[in-house]
């Protein structure tokens, strides 16, 4: 009979355990996972942003070799991560493919201009910095316009702006209830043991020596507890760059190794902190109030 009510009380334990450790891990994931799209939202802002083109339409009488110094040129300045040259051909083309029919044999003749497409570099998509651009693009005589896409320009900063802002807000109220989560799952297991506090502190134990293997005890959890998440959180990242290959999401090693680091040193101090004030909680406590 002794025997299976150690069996028993043995399954017990380690069952609460690995509940404690998996109620850290689970809220340490949701905490990283916010960092990911935090360490991501840029890069993912940043790609939506090369996408956009500026459009530089030129006159039928610009000379090849013009257009080829001219697109030499843009492909060198500090702005640019592509320049294309399209034909007034292949636009046409593109434009017929578009609408389903050919729209010349319309009008008979192509009214479309040869042009270049130059895509940006991330930190260059602004209202300002495409206005200067384009200010210095039409300075050349050949040129006949240059087009960009002016109030998606305007609107996608701006949101992006919103987006990081009330993400950041998002982050600092959920870092807030991992906190209590984790500080309450660590003080139902501390509870759990309020008698045995009491007993070691009857005998004549202090209080550090009470406190210390419970804060040990803690800061395995908060350990273990830890590289659960991080191990979600890179087998998430692997995946999101599986279906994204184009955005790279891998290649941020620093800002993942820091990510990494945080989450197990948050599941570490926090499980400490909170074990340290619930253990002195129960030391401070008279023995008739243990039932309460």
């Amino acid at each position: 009979m002794s025997r299976s009510f150690e069996k028993f009380q043995k399954r017990r334990l380690i069952s609460s355990y690995i509940s404690a450790i998996m109620s850290i891990g689970l809220v340490l994931f949701l905490l990283g996972f916010l960092g990911l799209i935090l360490i991501n939202s840029k890069k993912v802002a940043d790609h939506f942003k090369e996408q956009i083109a500026l459009t530089i339409f030129l006159k039928d009488d610009a000379r090849s070799v013009e257009i080829d110094q001219l697109q030499q040129t843009i492909v060198l300045a500090p702005y640019t991560k592509n320049a294309v040259f399209v034909s007034k051909q292949q636009a046409a083309e593109e434009h017929s493919a578009l609408i389903g029919e050919n729209f010349m044999e319309f009008l008979g003749d192509n009214p479309l201009k040869n042009s270049i497409d130059v895509f940006l570099l991330a930190e260059f998509v602004t209202a300002e910095e495409l206005e200067n651009i384009q200010n210095d693009l039409v300075q050349n005589s050949f040129v006949e316009s240059v087009n960009y896409d002016k109030p998606l320009i305007v609107l996608l900063n701006d949101n992006i702006k919103k987006i990081s802002f009330w993400a950041l807000i998002v982050s600092g109220v959920f870092l807030v209830i991992a906190i209590v989560l984790i500080n309450n799952s660590i003080r139902l297991s501390v509870y759990a043991k309020r008698f045995t506090i009491k007993t070691m502190q009857l005998v004549g134990a202090t209080k550090g020596f009470i406190r210390a293997p419970f804060v040990r005890q803690s800061v395995l959890f908060g350990a273990f507890g830890g590289l659960i998440a991080i191990m979600g959180l890179f087998a998430v990242l692997w995946t999101l760059n599986d279906y994204f290959p184009e955005l790279e999401i891998i290649s941020d090693v620093q800002g993942h190794l820091w990510l990494a680091i945080f989450v197990l040193g948050a599941g570490i101090i926090i499980s400490a902190v909170s074990t340290f004030f619930a253990t002195r909680r129960f030391l401070n406590l008279r023995s008739d109030e243990l039932y309460y």
